[in-house]
Parts: structure tokens; C-alpha cells; sequence
């Protein structure tokens, strides 16, 4: 016969509303976030894989161009904990909704630039909208998610990100190749329009949130609070980390590519991006990751992945360079769900601000990347970009074992008490 704290705990789970897989509005909200996450990182990242092209267009270098991508990211970085606040008074879906819209709005104007400056300030200016999908997405998720379904459900999030970033991609790179740049970032903002349309049509409303108030004072309060969390402060450090890898990377590959030994055309350098897929797999399974090895014991093996994929892309052969960009790319995504969706867990209260501040330093660290990447290149060739992503990578280690010491400690302080 089942014990009261059994019948209890059972009463409190059939209570619960939120969302978990194969009850109501579960498959339309993951589709709704998927497509979000779709357009997040094909609107975001729509430029990188043109940056030799648009370098040839405006007789710009490696550096100069990338801050195309640079000025995008790094405006999201700044704009997300803004409106994070928002999103608290507003609503998560109405916060998306809008900065969905402003963004691809945003995306038909970029094929129009005249110059290399007015492009920077369109992507600048498009980040910014996007800033209000990251943060409102996962605090929505949080809100209306049951906590074990949590892992899975940004890991779809995520996954969505992997896609977006990969099919943005390949469909520029192609239309570039035969219309040129402008007609591949147009593409895009076409392809974004219709996932903005999916995801508007397809999203439930929000049964589990509280409306709050724009207080300035409370959101200062909030946001030192997360900052004074030890845990919370490593996560945010270890996604700016792996973002710096994967910013370098991909900021850099198109240029590594169209050089000699390889000479690839734009199209093809565009379908290398298919190794995203890899992205899709990886962090879509990171929730198993978590409960095989624990999140620790996940990081580890997304870092050790990602280090060894560095290492491989040095080869001057094709199919080397390929295998170091699956791996890199799988151990930056499962490592990305992994920290994200444990911030969720780890913050309380101010969920959205506890999400908006990790976004500000995974964003950070791909503005950080991408420049010091394009840098490295100029001064070291693919090997100095490969320098910045191990670096980068040693500190994702350097966090973690700290992470893994401190607990331990805490364990052992915490057992005598209790004894």
C-alpha cells in the first residue's frame, strides 16, 4: 500500500499543469520554439558565410568584415537583459513575438546596404531586436515546462539554433554563389519571415506566468544577486567560453577555405555547414548526457570533443578539416544545452534575468571569438585561430574542475554536520 509521502508527491504531479512530452500543446510548443530558435541563428549568423564575398565586394579585410557578425552578436549581448525585463512585465510570447518581427523586418532591409558601414550598423541593429528571443525563450520554457521535461525541451530550443545556423548557411551560400551575397542574405530574411509566421501561429499561451512590474531597483537587485551565485557565475563563464571557439571557428573556416590547398567555391564552402546536423543530434541528447554522467561529467566531454576537433581541423586535407569541424561543433552544442538549461535549474526566482545574463555572456564570447578569430588568422593563419579556440577551451576545464573541487568540499563540510 503506497505510503502518504508516495500519495502525496503522486496528488502534486497529476496537479501539475505544465507541460511534459505527450500531453496537450507540448509538440506545438516545441514546433513553435524550434522555429524560433530556427530564425534566431539564421537572422544572427546570416553574414558569416558570405564574409569572403562581402570582403571581395567592399575591398575589406578578414577583420573588417567579420564585424558584420561581431556587431550582431554583440549587440544581442547587450540588449537581451533589457529585455529580459521586459519580457517580465509583457509577457515572454508578446517579447518574442515582437522581436521576432522587428529582426526580419530588419533582415529584408540588409541586402540593401551600400557599404560596408551600413551593413555593420543594420546587423548591429538587427542583434539588438533579437535580443528578446534567447532569454524570454528559455524563461518561458521554465515556466512552462515540468522540470525533468526541462533538459529536453531547451535541448530543442537549441537544436533549432543548430539548424537555423546551418540551413542560413547553405542557402546563402548558394544563392551567392550564383547572384551574389545580396541575393543570399535576402534569401534568409525570406526563410525567417516564414518561420516567424510558424512560430506566431504555433506558440500556446502562457499559463504559468506573472505578470511583475518595470522596477529598475528590483532588476538591480535581481541581477546581483545571480552575479554574487558562484554556480551561476561558472555556467556563464563556460558558455562565453565555448562560444569563443565556435565564434572563431565558423567566423574564420570560410576564408581557411577558399584559399589554397583547398579553393572551394562559395557553395560548397556553404554545404560544410551540413556538419550543424552533428549540432542537432548532440544537443537535442544532452539531457541523456546529464543523466548518464551528470553535468559535470557532460562538460568534460563536450570540452574534450571540442579540443580534439581543433586539433584534427591543423590537416591540410579536406576530410581532416571536416572531421574536426563535426566534432567541434557536437561538443560545443551539447556543452551550450548543458550550461543553458542548468542555469534554468540553478535560478529560483528571476528566471529571465538569470537566462538574460547567461545570453549576454554566450553572446559576448561569439562577438569575442569571431573578432579575435579573424585576428588570429591575419597574424597565424588556421593556426592561430585553432590557438584562440584551445585557450578558450583550457578555461572551460579550468572552471569546471574549480566547479568539481568546490563541491566536494562542500560535501565534505556538510557530512560531519550531518552525522
Amino acid at each position: 500500500m503506497p505510503s502518504a509521502s508516495t500519495r502525496a508527491a503522486a496528488t502534486h504531479a497529476s496537479a501539475d499543469t505544465r507541460l511534459s512530452p505527450g500531453a496537450p500543446g507540448y509538440r506545438r510548443m516545441s514546433l513553435a520554439l524550434f522555429a524560433a530558435g530556427l530564425a534566431t541563428f539564421t537572422l544572427l549568423y546570416s553574414t558569416q558565410a558570405l564574409l569572403p564575398a562581402i570582403s571581395a565586394d567592399f575591398g575589406a579585410t578578414a577583420s573588417a568584415a567579420s564585424w558584420t557578425v561581431s556587431a550582431a552578436t554583440g549587440a544581442l549581448a547587450l540588449c537581451v537583459l533589457p529585455f529580459s525585463a521586459l519580457s517580465e512585465r509583457f509577457g515572454r510570447r508578446a517579447t518574442m513575438t515582437v522581436s521576432l518581427a522587428v529582426a526580419v523586418a530588419l533582415a529584408l532591409l540588409v541586402p540593401l546596404a551600400p557599404n560596408l558601414e551600413s551593413l555593420v550598423v543594420l546587423r548591429a541593429l538587427q542583434g539588438a531586436a533579437l535580443a528578446g528571443l534567447p532569454a524570454s525563450a528559455m524563461a518561458y520554457l521554465a515556466e512552462e515546462v515540468r522540470p525533468k521535461a526541462l533538459v529536453g525541451a531547451i535541448g530543442l530550443f537549441v537544436a533549432g539554433n543548430s539548424i537555423g545556423g546551418m540551413s542560413g548557411r547553405i542557402v546563402s551560400g548558394w544563392i551567392a554563389q550564383m547572384w551574389g551575397w545580396r541575393a543570399g542574405v535576402a534569401a534568409v530574411g525570406l526563410v525567417s519571415l516564414a518561420c516567424a509566421l510558424a512560430f506566431r501561429a504555433l506558440l500556446p499561451k502562457a499559463r504559468h506566468f506573472t505578470p511583475g512590474t518595470l522596477n529598475p531597483k528590483a532588476l538591480a537587485r535581481t541581477v546581483r544577486g545571480h552575479l554574487a551565485d558562484p554556480l551561476l557565475m561558472r555556467l556563464y563563464a563556460i558558455g562565453a567560453l565555448f562560444m569563443t571557439v565556435f565564434g572563431a571557428v565558423y567566423t574564420v573556416i570560410g576564408y581557411r577555405l577558399v584559399e589554397a590547398p583547398f579553393s572551394l567555391p562559395q557553395g560548397v564552402i556553404g554545404s560544410v555547414f551540413l556538419v550543424y546536423l552533428v549540432g542537432t543530434v548532440s544537443s537535442a541528447a544532452a539531457g541523456k548526457l546529464v543523466g548518464r554522467l551528470g553535468r559535470r561529467g557532460a562538460l568534460y566531454l563536450a570540452v574534450t570533443t571540442t579540443a580534439a576537433g581543433l586539433l584534427i581541423s591543423l590537416a591540410d586535407a579536406l576530410p581532416a578539416v571536416l572531421a574536426g569541424l563535426v566534432l567541434i561543433t557536437a561538443g560545443f552544442f551539447a556543452g551550450h544545452a548543458v550550461a543553458s538549461s542548468s542555469v534554468s535549474r540553478t535560478a529560483k526566482t528571476g528566471r529571465a534575468q538569470a537566462s538574460a545574463l547567461y545570453q549576454s555572456a554566450y553572446y559576448l564570447g561569439s562577438s569575442a571569438g569571431g573578432t579575435l578569430g579573424a585576428v588570429a588568422f591575419h597574424a597565424g593563419d588556421w593556426a592561430g585561430t585553432v590557438l584562440i579556440g584551445l585557450v578558450a577551451v583550457l578555461g572551460v576545464v579550468s572552471i569546471t574542475l574549480y566547479g568539481t573541487h568546490s563541491a566536494r568540499v562542500e560535501a565534505r563540510r556538510i557530512r560531519p554536520a550531518t552525522a
